[in-house]
């Protein structure tokens, strides 16, 4: 499978790339047999992340939310919208499949559409198939999540502890606190300095303001998730997002 001229690249303005990939079967069961996540990583996904240039987050939002007619899965992408947290305006996760090459002979996207942006990483990740992807973001239903709230988390391990980390954000939600609808956790292959994404979803506003009332309540009794997690990251960010596409 090829990866020519997804739309999530062409758009940010990469004019060379010198990074290819089609990561072996051997790897792929290496690392679905050593975490603990709930679904064996065995696709690969983009996650663009992307501030928009002054005056242009809505032309830009407009040009994200239209996939490549050449994408190798049709189809299969999220594009999220931030609301509360880190620098980022935009952040598109797209399914590739099990494999996929960066063409060096695309031709560049038009200035047009390069002045949209101020500044953006890729990183390609390991997750679940789409199915379970799709499941746990509500796009196997989309019309039923419209009204959903995400939070879009990165992570990245203290020295020693990316099997800690990763054990832990794959831990089943304790739904005694915890009001999320889906949950996925993205691995870092190959780009940007982070180790993982996590991605919650909400089926209302109104669910996601429970689940933080809970976490307040949770950490005043100083022990839980809260303080774990501080032994194990030395790098991370939340953020609140919707879902702007599809």
């Amino acid at each position: 499978m090829k990866l020519t001229v997804s739309i999530l690249l062409a758009t940010i303005g990469v004019t060379t790339a010198a990074w290819a990939q089609s990561p072996s079967p051997a790897a792929s069961v290496s690392t679905a047999t050593t975490t603990a996540a709930p679904a064996a990583r065995t696709d690969l996904y983009h996650v663009h992340f992307a501030k928009s240039a002054t005056g242009k987050a809505a032309e830009h939002a407009d040009v994200l939310k239209k996939q490549d007619p050449k994408a190798p899965m049709p189809g299969h992408f999220i594009v999220f919208r931030h609301m509360d947290g880190d620098s980022w305006d935009y952040c598109t996760i797209e399914h590739l499949g099990t494999k996929a090459t960066v063409d060096a002979a695309r031709p560049a996207p038009p200035t047009s559409q390069m002045a949209l942006g101020d500044w953006h990483t890729d990183t390609f990740v390991t997750g679940p198939a789409w199915a379970e992807f799709a499941k746990q973001m509500g796009l196997d239903d989309a019309s039923k999540s419209t009204a959903s709230a995400y939070v879009v988390s990165m992570y990245r391990p203290v020295s020693g502890q990316r099997e800690g980390l990763d054990k832990f954000l794959n831990e089943p939600p304790d739904r005694t606190v915890d009001t999320s609808s889906g949950n996925v956790v993205l691995q870092h292959q190959e780009g940007a300095a982070w180790t993982f994404v996590a991605v919650a979803r909400y089926n209302s506003w109104n669910d996601f303001a429970k689940n933080e009332t809970n976490s307040v309540a949770q950490m005043n009794k100083k022990e839980g998730g809260w303080f774990k997690l501080r032994s194990l990251v030395s790098f991370h960010t939340d953020t609140l997002c919707d879902r702007i596409a599809p």
